[in-house]
């Protein structure tokens, strides 16, 4: 099934590699976690280092890949491409890219 978005559609045709998509496959959703996490630990302060630890965790992996492969993020060209990263993660996993 195709995506509706070209955005995802372009995201998607950017991470073929099953190394890449792997990493991004679970650095997405570690990057989201930690966010909410941040947001959790303005009461809860003993939740900022998870946060930090899974936000940083999730960068190298994408930071990682890219770097392995020679080809520079998407966001790095459009700043919306952070955005579309999730948009593709749950295209993915609704089985839609």
């Amino acid at each position: 099934m195709k995506s509706v978005d070209p955005r995802i559609e372009r995201y998607a045709r950017s991470h073929r590699h099953p190394i890449n998509r792997l990493c991004h496959t679970i650095g997405i959703p570690l990057i989201v976690l930690s966010i909410v996490l941040f947001a959790a630990a303005i009461p809860v302060k003993k939740l900022w280092l998870p946060a930090a630890v899974l936000f940083a965790l999730g960068w190298a992996l994408q930071f990682v890949v890219h770097w392995v492969e020679g080809k520079p993020p998407e966001f790095l060209r459009d700043w919306r491409f952070l955005f579309v990263g999730l948009q593709w993660w749950l295209a993915k996993i609704r089985g839609r890219v």
